[in-house]
């Protein structure tokens, strides 16, 4: 039923282009904070049943109390950036103190898993955020929908708060804490194939796209247009 009524709200929202043209369109449905034991095996459950890759924001505390989950992340194909081992704000911390955050954070991934992403908890950056992240090799991301999933447990406003804005390019911020926010990501993971949309991880958004990561760079989406000024 649920899955019925996200296909109802997508159709009630999507514009057919003005020619009729049809084109691949492309998201990427972004996870951040966790992994968070249950929710993110039933996120994951989800997007197995569905043939959907995403990107997920790991923290470094987290991944050394769910280090199964981690490596299922990464089996199952799915891509993982840097949120820090803390999750602590990074906009005030030394060069040092940053470095800290994200080499003890990737110092518990899987064998072989090397992130090219660093999301700043809450997305605060600063010239030292850029700096040690141009220096560890990691591009910044950011995002370009925000339902703010984190702040409600009305799973039906988070997907519309998504689906009456998400765009071809665009990058979603979800989290995978609660059985409201993964129910959410779900549904709209269907609401957007309807509309014919391809759910892939950031990473080949861009490449999609064309677009060569420069670490340091802060990336917030990748629209068609933007593979004419990679």
């Amino acid at each position: 039923m649920r899955r019925i009524l996200a296909v109802l709200i997508a159709l009630s929202l999507v514009i057919l282009p003005a020619d009729g043209a049809e084109s691949t369109k492309y998201v990427a449905l972004t996870f951040d904070d966790g992994p968070s034991g249950r929710y993110t095996r039933q996120l994951l459950d989800g997007l197995w049943e569905r043939e959907v890759k995403a990107t997920f924001l790991l923290c470094g505390y987290r991944i050394k109390d769910y280090p199964d989950i981690t490596q299922r992340i990464v089996d199952e194909g799915h891509e993982i950036g840097v949120h820090g081992y803390t999750h602590e704000n990074m906009k005030n911390m030394s060069r040092r103190a940053i470095a800290a955050e994200i080499m003890d954070m990737e110092a518990l991934l899987p064998e072989g898993c090397k992130p090219v992403f660093l999301r700043p908890p809450g997305g605060c950056c600063s010239d030292a955020v850029r700096q040690v992240a141009e220096a560890r090799g990691l591009a910044i991301l950011s995002w370009s929908v925000d339902p703010r999933d984190w702040a409600t447990s009305d799973t039906l406003a988070v997907e519309r708060a998504v689906l009456k804005n998400v765009k071809d390019g665009d990058i979603v911020l979800l989290h995978d804490m609660t059985v409201s926010s993964v129910r959410a990501a779900l549904d709209i993971v269907d609401a957007l194939q309807s509309q014919g949309f391809t759910l892939v991880t950031v990473s080949e958004l861009a490449k999609r796209r064309g677009v060569k990561l420069k670490p340091g760079k802060t990336y917030a989406c990748f629209p068609p247009e933007a593979a004419s000024g990679r």
